[in-house]
């Protein structure tokens, strides 16, 4: 695997494709259905018998023989034999025969010989007949066996996001217990002598961890088994000590703060030491979040993340959610889970050569749907709170005029 020292940041798309081939699809587990909406299908579910299994009534009725009402009409009904009712929930114990109708309930099992069902508001009962009068040809509200599903189609792909819905699927076709992959273990350390924990008072000097809280947040939201390893102090050892002990427990180490490349920016020395492979990258040309850096240590990946939360945050979505939905199995064809097509509401100006993430708000006029540039960089919390996504502004384009057709990717 090819590998970028030092902070020469490599481009956004050279992260992303490092990043695609360094994550490793995690190992599967069985969960039972009440545990298995939003964990990710590790094998996909075919249909092992017709859905339904049986012929049934899509109403409440009488199954009959088409060709016998066939000249059904109000003014001259047609007479048959009530031989009998379907109780629901069991197949009928005797067949419909010429001339002859049995009542049925919705969701009942037609009985043989009959090949359509007619409304009871199309029916009479007299003592032991009942008169139809209004014809139904054959299969007319019937649900016929494998309709629905057939035996044999492929009803949910490997890779899904379960949702609620598939759990039916899942249910429907007696899986008491269902194969997924396990959530990637995600561990979330803050680095830093001026961090805080949110509970302690606030000293002089010092900023409350906020990078701890909102990545670990954000690792749960892609659907992750997170750890809280606390604040890491300005030391090599201690860091190298936390890191070990992080990656031990993980699949990915989110470690805010200390990779850029000062005075106490320790991350980048202490993830080479972790190796082998090592560094990936170390920089991307991309604003924000320029001084992300990426290693491997064994199975281990390290994730040195922008002390800035906003940095931070926008860096996750853009790399970091997409590379944890893919270890934890998922087959992702976009990047982004939603998008919003909009009009820039006002002129934006970029830099030649990176990816720029322009955090934007939605608002309607006039019956179109706006993307407003949201002000403060990326030291400012207040525009990554306001924003509904992020427009991207590729690394070639400079400039963005007002009313430039803009695809928002939506924050999930």
């Amino acid at each position: 695997m090819t590998t970028h020292v030092g902070l020469r940041p490599v481009s956004a798309d050279e992260a992303r494709e490092l990043l695609e081939e360094a994550g490793t699809v995690v190992e599967t587990e069985m969960v039972g259905l009440e545990g298995a909406a939003g964990r990710v299908l590790a094998e996909s579910l075919v249909a092992h018998e017709d859905m339904p299994s049986f012929p049934r009534s899509a109403m409440d009725g009488y199954a009959v023989r088409a060709a016998d009402v066939a000249a059904a009409t109000a003014a001259a009904p047609v007479s048959l034999s009530l031989v009998g009712s379907v109780t629901i929930g069991r197949r009928p114990g005797q067949p419909v025969w010429p001339g002859e109708a049995q009542a049925i309930p919705t969701g009942g099992h037609l009985p043989d010989g009959a090949d359509a069902v007619v409304m009871v508001e199309q029916a009479e009962e007299r003592g032991a007949a009942v008169e139809i009068r209004r014809p139904v040809e054959a299969g007319r509200n019937v649900i016929r066996a494998g309709e629905d599903i057939p035996r044999g189609s492929k009803v949910l792909p490997s890779g899904r996001l379960l949702r609620p819905s598939d759990v039916s699927a899942l249910a429907a076709f007696g899986l008491a217990r269902v194969p997924v992959h396990r959530r990637p273990r995600v561990s979330v350390l803050s680095t830093g002598n001026e961090i805080s924990p949110p509970a302690d008072p606030l000293q002089p000097g010092k900023v409350r961890d906020v990078n701890q809280y909102a990545l670990g947040a954000q690792a749960a939201s892609a659907g992750c088994e997170v750890h809280h390893d606390g604040i890491i102090e300005d030391d090599p050892a201690a860091l190298e000590w936390a890191v070990r002990a992080a990656a031990a427990k993980s699949d990915v180490v989110l470690l805010s703060g200390g990779s850029s490349v000062g005075g106490h920016d320790y991350t980048s020395d202490v993830f080479k030491r972790l190796g082998p492979p090592g560094l990936l990258f170390h920089g991307i040309a991309v604003r924000p979040g320029r001084p992300t850096l990426v290693s491997r240590a064994g199975p281990t990946l390290l994730v040195g993340m922008p002390g800035v939360p906003t940095s931070a945050m926008v860096i996750f979505e853009v790399f970091i959610r997409p590379l944890l939905r893919r270890m934890g199995g998922e087959k992702i064809g976009a990047r982004w889970s939603a998008e919003r097509h909009a009009r820039l509401a006002t002129a934006y100006t970029s830099e030649i050569g990176r990816e720029d993430y322009l955090r934007v708000r939605l608002v309607e006029r006039e019956g179109e749907i706006w993307a407003e540039p949201l002000p403060g960089g990326s030291a400012a919390l207040s525009n990554v709170l306001a924003a509904d996504g992020l427009v991207t502004v590729p690394a070639d384009v400079t400039t963005l005029a007002e009313g430039d057709a803009v695809t928002v990717s939506l924050f999930t």
